[in-house]
């Protein structure tokens, strides 16, 4: 379901789609400031409305955050006069409540596309309440991390519009792929990536600064780099997984000895406390009896061994 567009691929589409699009952020941080640069820099007209601009010095905060970039800063009102796709870029909580504003100011074929680290239940919840005004929601999810790759991260987009508004945007420069028609399955996508992501963020932290406590960050740091960059990631994932099976309870008593470490380096571990937790359940669950006569082979395998085990202890 997920690829990625070739360069000929994306050089054909250029040319047939690239045309001036009318394009309103609603919110002016991160994701929009380096979206909005992309698009005028392919020939849109960009426009962005930002709460910033109510307050007392905000305009001047935000003019200086667009900086050089040719976008036009402008009412929340005025904003959706001017566009046929409106791009709701808030933070996470005002999703909702931008959503419902914007719903008064939508009129018919119109596009609002919700880029926000949410739900599936509240994109479903903002389509909901975006539908009376004959608009076209569009769900997007925003994958990698924007401070690494800036305007080429890659954006999914799903919906029964998200079709068209794809070849679209990627006219216009910017890297989405059409997921699903189905709304929900592009954020539950980005959720559950970021259990991993932000996961994988946490665990970092915590080591690091365990590391540090004991003085042995920079050689840690090194050997954590040189397992991922040296070996495939794909065999080491793998390994992790079909081991888990029948090396969970070692593992479990292992982690145990790691809880104490870190409490006895003053680090509280957050992160580890809910690894040995996961160790645990996998020990009382005794998956390695649910190999014994049937070896695992491969990820998916391991995967329902383990479905198999806790459906069947609930």
């Amino acid at each position: 379901m997920l690829c990625n567009l070739g360069r000929t691929h994306r050089l054909t589409l250029n040319k047939r789609t690239c045309m001036k699009l009318n394009v309103g952020f609603i919110g002016y941080g991160e994701v929009a400031s380096h979206f909005a640069r992309r698009l005028a820099e392919n020939g849109c007209s960009v426009v962005v409305h930002d709460v910033l601009a109510d307050n007392e010095g905000g305009l001047a905060t935000l003019k200086d955050r667009i900086g050089s970039t040719p976008v036009t800063v402008v009412g929340f009102e005025a904003l959706f006069k001017h566009c046929d796709i409106v791009l709701s870029t808030v933070v996470t909580q005002a999703a909702l409540n931008v959503a419902q504003r914007s719903a008064q100011q939508l009129r018919p074929g119109q596009y609002y596309v919700d880029l926000n680290s949410t739900s599936p239940s509240i994109k479903q919840a903002i389509s909901n309440i975006i539908q009376p005004s004959a608009a076209l929601f569009v769900e997007g999810a925003i994958l990698g991390a924007l401070g690494a790759t800036g305007a080429n991260t890659k954006i999914l987009l799903g919906g029964e519009q998200a079709s068209e508004l794809s070849a679209r945007l990627n006219g216009a420069g910017l890297n989405t792929l059409f997921f699903s028609p189905t709304l929900g399955q592009a954020s539950t996508f980005k959720m559950l990536r970021s259990v991993f992501s932000k996961g994988i963020e946490a665990i970092l932290i915590e080591t690091m600064l365990a590391a540090t406590e004991s003085g042995v960050d920079e050689a840690l740091w090194a050997d954590i780099v040189h397992t991922v960059t040296h070996t495939p990631f794909e065999k080491t994932a793998s390994n992790w997984i079909v081991s888990h099976l029948n090396a969970c309870e070692r593992r479990y008593f292992e982690m145990q000895q790691v809880v104490e470490t870190l409490e006895e380096l003053h680090v509280t571990p957050c992160v580890t406390q809910g690894t040995l937790a996961f160790f645990k359940r996998s020990a009382d669950l005794q998956l390695s009896h649910q190999t014994r006569e049937q070896p695992v082979d491969g990820v998916s395998q391991a995967i329902n061994v383990m479905r198999t085990a806790l459906n069947s202890h609930r």
